[in-house]
């Protein structure tokens, strides 16, 4: 299957075109939107996957995300790569943005979001080979290891303190 991307300027606004995965010659200046979700439990874990051997990054620890498709919005991919990775639904309404890093061709939001009640978590073993909640401070630790999926170690230098403090100022529904 093509995925094409949405081309956007450096503060996210479209600027016309698209551009289909894996084609050479991106152009200057552009970019593409990916989006990643921090699922937390009213206990203050985190849900965090393992990158299936296939995938680029192969074993690698992250939070479920991807590239917005063309015509996507980024709450709208976030709860698309969600879904399709974990099988966890969520509404965009329940996201919260608390953040976005931006790469030599990407710009990454980084969404949290309290797991919904009743959710049955299931990997796509095609995305996903393991998964498993742990605390805010090994998120912290697991970045120091470097067991993270190596974009992982920028984005989370820059993202993760604001998911934290958005995470532990957050109601936690029982």
């Amino acid at each position: 299957m093509d995925e094409w991307w949405d081309l956007v300027d450096a503060a996210g606004v479209p600027i016309g075109g698209t551009f289909r995965r894996g084609d050479a010659g991106w152009p200057g200046g552009a970019f593409h939107l990916v989006v990643t979700v921090c699922v937390y439990r009213a206990d203050g874990t985190v849900l965090l996957t393992q990158r299936a051997p296939t995938k680029e990054f192969a074993f690698g620890w992250e939070f479920p995300g991807g590239s917005a498709f063309a015509g996507e919005t980024g709450p709208a991919a976030a709860c698309r790569e969600l879904l399709e990775e974990t099988n966890v639904t969520v509404e965009p309404e329940a996201l919260r943005r608390v953040g976005r890093f931006t790469e030599e061709t990407a710009l990454v939001d980084l969404f949290v979001v309290q797991e919904p009640s009743g959710s049955a978590l299931r990997a796509d073993p095609a995305e996903v080979m393991d998964w498993r909640w742990v605390s805010l401070s090994e998120v912290t630790a697991l970045r120091q290891s470097g067991v993270m999926a190596e974009p992982w170690g920028p984005r989370l230098d820059a993202l993760w303190p604001a998911a934290m403090a958005s995470i532990l100022a957050a109601p936690m529904a029982l």
